[in-house]
């Protein structure tokens, strides 16, 4: 048998051998998975090719109302203008200073009620490669923390209670109640269950 044929019988669920995106829980679902893809032939690198992507006005509006809310000490406001751009921001949500949204695509992050976006975190929606760009939705659930200085690519779900420690690169789905911290991110600590009490 080939690889090639190895490949054709391989179960779709089933990641190939080293494959990157493959997920160590055994999830179902890879963020790779979740992630769409539009190629960008010609001779330069996808960033070139943003101005076809999204409306370089829009772009703009984005991007003067992500510095705004930056700076702006104030949560309610902060909330308010970032919900103007298409974020979908739950009750009770802190933005820390100098955190950001995705300035092309906004209204892909969705962040749950009481959840911290800590200060200078960055969620971003979107990856320019060179030859394709990818976007995806980032979710932030409900009571979740994503520390300071972390940065949340396209097509991840912090889950609901989960704490993303500060500095790290969240590059996979992060499990409800777990802690993740470093480069990539890997799970250092889980939440204990009502289970493991008995």
């Amino acid at each position: 048998m080939t690889d090639d044929d190895a490949a054709a019988t391989r179960d779709d669920t089933e990641p190939a051998p080293g494959d990157p995106d493959a997920r160590p829980d055994g999830a179902d679902e890879s963020r790779s998975d979740r992630l769409d893809r539009f190629p960008t032939p010609g001779p330069r690198n996808s960033l070139w090719s943003w101005p076809d992507a999204k409306s370089p006005l829009a772009v703009v509006r984005n991007y003067v109302v992500i510095v705004l809310a930056r700076i702006c000490p104030s949560l309610r406001l902060k909330n308010w203008l970032l919900r103007r751009i298409g974020v979908t921001v739950g009750a009770g949500v802190a933005w820390g200073l100098e955190s950001t949204p995705d300035v092309f695509w906004p209204e892909r992050i969705r962040v749950g009620d009481d959840a911290v976006i800590g200060y200078d975190a960055t969620l971003l929606c979107h990856e320019f490669l060179h030859e394709e760009y990818r976007l995806g939705d980032v979710v932030v659930e409900d009571e979740a923390m994503v520390g300071a200085g972390a940065i949340v690519l396209p097509g991840v779900t912090v889950g609901e209670g989960a704490r993303v420690a500060a500095n790290s690169l969240v590059a996979e789905d992060v499990p409800p109640g777990a802690t993740v911290a470093g480069v990539p991110a890997e799970v250092v600590s889980r939440a204990e269950t009502a289970a493991s009490d008995d």
